[in-house]
């Protein structure tokens, strides 16, 4: 097919991109005109390939793990391999659920671009950090993502981990734009079109849970706080003294995606039985089957 959605995932946050997926076709008009496809970190290779290894990123050294939370990022520059560089890909992250008809954003004009996304908000935008967790690709025009050789590069120093999730790597000239509202930052609205819960401590679905993500450091001077980042974890490790998930400030969002669930668990998309294996796992909270119990389902 000519057209797909790719959700990124690994182990802690596969219920998170099934959810996902449930609610790209929810919402959606248009199901019979596009795929969904979940990139599991585990059907990807090359990723495991390089366990262990030190990679760039924000011009210092870190160690790739497969058990991060964030593991599956750099395969949202697959898709258009994974398309045989033709057709339209959007490409999200496990965390971004659909409320209206992504096909509006699928089949729209894309005025020659190759790339349609959103800016970073905060310091990452004000650097000129595009926000790479959503983004629609016109695959006939990236026949040089080359992703194993770019993947490779990082391990060798020729390619900046951050560099390239921010897109810098690219020509400005093909990167456009979408309205932000398809890449809500924690922001749930009447017009949010798809809500990102890309706050990671305030992730509706870990609640009380500990801390299994890693804070990025940097070389920066200021503020100190990267600074003390380093220092922790090299005192105490990847997740020492993190603490736990936070419950998210909005409980409309936390509401929002229990809803889904609730429908998801209802119509067999997710059984009880995975749900009990999430918590055990602490990928998901524990009080998890009593939330689901007691949200309504989102409305139509």
């Amino acid at each position: 097919m000519d057209y797909c959605v790719f959700i990124q995932a690994n182990d802690k946050q596969m219920l998170g991109a099934i959810v996902a997926e449930y609610a790209v076709r929810r919402y959606s008009q248009h199901n019979d005109r596009f795929d969904v496809h979940i990139m599991d970190y585990d059907d990807i290779p090359v990723l495991s390939q390089h366990e262990g290894r030190r990679f760039l990123r924000d011009g210092g050294r870190r160690i790739w793990v497969r058990d991060d939370l964030q593991s599956f990022t750099p395969s949202r520059f697959l898709p258009p391999q994974l398309m045989g560089y033709q057709g339209r890909a959007l490409v999200i992250d496990p965390d971004v659920f659909a409320l209206a008809d992504v096909w509006e954003l699928l089949s729209r004009d894309m005025r020659g671009k190759a790339i349609l996304c959103r800016p970073k908000s905060g310091n990452k935008g004000k650097r000129g950090c595009l926000a790479t967790s959503v983004m629609l690709l016109d695959c006939a025009r990236l026949g040089h993502w080359r992703f194993d050789e770019q993947f490779h590069a990082m391990f060798e120093g020729k390619r900046d981990y951050m560099k390239w999730v921010c897109l810098k790597y690219e020509d400005p000239q093909t990167i456009g734009f979408f309205e932000s509202e398809w890449n809500d930052f924690d922001h749930l609205t009447e017009h949010t079109r798809m809500l990102h819960t890309t706050k990671r401590k305030h992730q509706p679905w870990k609640t009380g849970l500990p801390i299994d993500y890693r804070p990025a450091d940097s070389f920066r001077v200021f503020p100190p706080r990267h600074w003390f980042r380093r220092a922790r974890r090299g005192l105490f490790g990847d997740y020492g003294l993190l603490g736990r998930y936070a419950r998210h400030p909005d409980p409309r969002q936390e509401q929002f995606f229990f809803g889904l669930v609730r429908e998801c668990l209802e119509q067999g998309v997710v059984t009880e039985a995975q749900l009990q294996e999430a918590m055990a796992r602490n990928y998901l909270r524990h009080d998890a089957l009593e939330l689901i119990e007691k949200t309504p389902p989102p409305a139509a």
